[in-house]
């Protein structure tokens, strides 16, 4: 149903996940977080969800969690915060590659909820915002976590505790946003992109981004012991025999997840 807030399609592999609340620049509700943490671990358990993309509706991504009303204790005491924490964590943790489409804006924890994908892709409309201390709020939804990591620490107080709005150039210069193009181009390099990571080997795929989102966390060593143990599971996959046999064989593989 077109009216649901979120909406879920699958087309060869790729499952697209889609924000549908555009008279309300898609803000999140309540019940769009559990919504959404639900969406995330099914799509983690099938083997046919090859690649993830999250997007919004109406030219807009996500002006982040909807504080539409007068706050009440019960929606935003620690037990409910927690809630909206594991709905990040869902999306972060999908084994499958994930992308955020981005026009529109792309504030609070809409931000953030891009940047806990793995590709962020938006078009030359986007504006992102750690817009929190404006609200009174401090920064949630992860963006503490991912913003260092994407653009270091003296970047990321500035963009956290000033909260101002940055164009997709500004995002792209920064690292925030992996590629910026003209409106009209967008849906083709997410299509492109997406295609490609459904084709692709899911089980290297899923080994070599648990590994580099656990990379600040480890040691050279450890890391180096983490790349052997699955290179060893690669090797005794179907995919990587298929792989190496079209290499010789000069074709393209035909990854099955197995």
């Amino acid at each position: 149903m077109d009216d649901q807030p979120l909406l879920v399609d699958r087309v060869d592999g790729v499952v697209t996940v889609t924000l549908n609340r555009p008279q309300r620049k898609n803000a999140i509700t309540g019940d769009m977080w559990i919504g959404l943490t639900t969406i995330c671990n099914e799509i983690a358990d099938r083997s046919d969800d090859r690649a993830v993309v999250l997007t919004g509706a109406g030219g807009e991504f996500c002006s982040g969690a909807d504080l539409s009303g007068a706050p009440t204790r019960d929606r935003h005491d620690l037990f409910w915060m927690r809630t909206v924490g594991a709905c990040c964590l869902a999306v972060a943790n999908l084994p499958q590659p994930t992308i955020a489409k981005v026009s529109g804006v792309a504030v609070g924890a809409g931000m953030n909820l891009a940047l806990a994908c793995d590709l962020v892709a938006a078009d030359t409309t986007a504006r992102f915002s750690e817009i929190f201390s404006k609200r009174g709020l401090s920064v949630d939804f992860g963006g503490t976590w991912s913003l260092p990591r994407r653009i270091g620490l003296h970047r990321a107080k500035e963009l956290a505790l000033l909260g101002d709005i940055i164009d997709a150039a500004e995002a792209e210069r920064l690292g925030l946003v992996n590629r910026v193009v003209a409106p009209g181009l967008l849906d083709g390099v997410v299509g492109d992109w997406a295609g490609r990571l459904a084709a692709g080997p899911p089980i290297a795929l899923a080994q070599t981004k648990a590994m580099l989102n656990n990379s600040f966390a480890v040691t050279l060593a450890q890391a180096l012991e983490a790349e052997g143990a699955a290179q060893a599971l690669n090797f005794t996959t179907k995919d990587t025999v298929e792989a190496l046999n079209a290499f010789v064989d000069k074709r393209e593989p035909r990854f099955e997840g197995h």
